[in-house]
């Protein structure tokens, strides 16, 4: 099938499912935006910090990455800002270009860059990320959040919010200091944790008793942890935590002043060969971290729609274009924010845009309210999301699949915890390969052409899957599937097949979850489907009845 109707198909695909995805989905849209907008607060902030950047660049991103990625993007879930992973190459560039001013002109070239690679297709890339990695991605930076949480939960913030590295630039690292924390912890900062974690998960429980369910409960626990911290201040004094550990905005005394703050990009440096390699690097890099997130957030989707990769990287080349002009750091799609919007029931493209308006509230209306929030409010709001990235069910489950899917999925998981996400992705994508070869030593791998029968309710498409089928057929699985029209009649036979990898039934698993959506009829042959995992098997695995045609139910 041409290429143009493969592509006409996947965004009808998309159009179906965000037509589904969005009745009555803006009061949904509205609570997670607030939620996002509460956990990028101090992430905006941190990141900036983190990259020797001035703060206000780290909200103007988060502004950026919510309303000028979004206008332009087709993500239904992702949230895009500044990212932890660039915070090594922001200082570097800086440092590399002689100043803040420089290195924005080399954000702008980056914008562009992104902007070349879409037009190139180069989204594609993301087709190639195994899904063990892609879990394990999400299990560790789970388990990172926990991590680097911890001590501003007990009110130690000398490593700043956006430090997601192992190695700190204080010599210490995610583990010590934990110790360090404990050490000197702050008793009052302690209970408004803790009093926020109980909000957290109690308010689900009580919320509709009271019928306020539409008020999410991170707002909730936030609102109390800052309640409690001025009960502190005025009636035990003792247990009032230090201004440092408060939200810090800074503050605009005009928009004439805005420029004071942020410089414009220095075009004088265009000259230079080495703002043109530091854009080329920051576009390679954001760009591998947008495509590995927004995989990831995919795969959280409850209706289970893909982005549109390449797409997705003129978005993000708009919006660091737009980001350099108005002198904020980089943005890319940030898992952290993504997961938050996917855990507070977002469902369309319209929760992280609503984030980007509150935030831009932040920076020109209310800096001083938020300038009361408690960093351990936040920080058990980011501590849930962490845990509710890496639950121990989700290690039990990749244990269950065997050791071609646990192994790459836990050498990603502890390869991040233990450097950083470009390096542990790319760590943990050579142990998936490493399988497939070692699978493909003595078989080849393809995918029949697909035969297209004339049956009496319709077309029938029957489609044979191949006796070895491998993560690195995920491309042209996905576009025989996609190239599917609506209305038809699809049998996908496995029978014959005698290895069929993690990442290849996921993708038919989808197609089989959203298929309904266009009218499509799945029938499965071959493969059993387990409820525990909502995956699919080769049916001689043994694991449950052959999946039936699956129909999406109304509501």
């Amino acid at each position: 099938m041409p290429r143009k109707d493969v592509t006409e198909n996947i965004e009808r695909t998309a159009s179906h499912a965000a037509t589904r995805a969005s009745d009555g989905a803006l009061p949904h849209d509205l609570r997670a935006g607030l939620v996002v907008f509460l956990v990028a607060i101090p992430l905006c902030l941190g990141i900036a910090l983190a990259s020797n950047a001035p703060l206000l660049a780290g909200l103007v991103a988060g502004v950026v990455g919510g309303i000028v990625v979004t206008a332009f993007s087709r993500a239904p879930l992702a949230v895009s800002g500044p990212a932890a992973g660039l915070t090594v190459l922001v200082i570097a560039g800086i440092e590399d270009l002689g100043g803040y001013a420089p290195f924005l002109t080399a954000v702008v070239l980056a914008g562009a860059f992104q902007v070349v690679f879409g037009f190139l297709r180069g989204g594609i890339i993301a087709y190639y990320f195994p899904t063990s990695v892609i879990k394990g991605l999400l299990a560790a930076i789970g388990a990172i959040l926990i991590l680097k949480q911890i001590p501003h939960a007990v009110g130690w913030d000398k490593d700043a919010e956006g430090d997601f590295n192992f190695l700190q630039a204080d010599g210490h690292n995610s583990f010590d200091s934990i110790a360090e924390a404990f050490t000197n912890m702050s008793a009052g900062a302690a209970i408004i944790c803790a009093v926020s974690l109980a909000l957290l998960l109690i308010w689900p429980k009580i919320a509709p008793k009271l019928r306020v369910e539409q008020v999410p409960a991170p707002l909730i626990a936030v609102v109390g942890g800052t309640l409690l911290h001025e009960l502190f201040k005025s009636a035990v004094p003792g247990l009032a935590v230090s201004p440092d550990h408060l939200v810090q905005i800074p503050r605009l005394e005009s928009i004439a002043s805005y420029r004071e703050i942020l410089p414009a990009p220095d075009w004088s440096v265009l000259a230079h060969s080495q703002v043109w390699i530091t854009g080329l690097v920051l576009a390679l890099v954001a760009s591998l971290e947008t495509l590995l997130c927004v995989e990831a957030i995919d795969k959280l989707d409850p209706y289970r729609r893909s982005t549109p990769a390449s797409r997705e990287l003129k978005a993000q080349g708009v919006g660091n274009m737009v980001s350099g002009f108005l002198g904020g750091i980089p943005v890319t799609a940030v898992i952290v924010r993504g997961s938050a919007n996917v855990q507070s029931g977002g469902r369309t493209r319209m929760a992280a845009f609503f984030h980007g308006v509150l935030l831009l509230l932040a920076i020109l209306a209310i800096p001083g309210l938020l300038g009361r929030i408690p960093l351990s409010a936040l920080a058990a709001v980011l501590l849930l999301v962490g845990y509710r990235l890496a639950p121990l069910s989700l290690f039990a489950r990749m244990w269950r699949q065997g050791a071609n899917q646990f192994l790459p999925f836990i050498a990603t998981f502890v390869a991040i915890l233990l450097t950083d996400l470009m390096i542990g992705s790319a760590i943990g994508v050579a142990f998936g390969v490493f399988f497939v070869l070692r699978e493909h030593v003595s078989a080849s791998y393809y995918l029949h052409e697909m035969e297209v029968q004339t049956g009496e309710g319709g077309p029938l498409i029957h489609i044979e899957l191949s006796e070895n089928v491998s993560f690195l057929n995920k491309a042209a699985i996905s576009e025989v599937l996609a190239g599917i029209s609506d209305g038809t009649t699809v049998e996908i036979d496995a029978s014959l097949s005698r290895h069929v990898d993690r990442d290849a039934l996921e993708i038919i698993n989808d197609f089989r979850v959203s298929a309904p959506l266009r009218g499509i009829e799945v029938q499965l042959h071959g493969l059993a489907y387990d409820a525990r995992d909502d995956s699919l098997y080769l049916e001689e695995k043994g694991r449950g009845k052959i999946a039936p045609p699956t129909r999406v139910p109304a509501g």
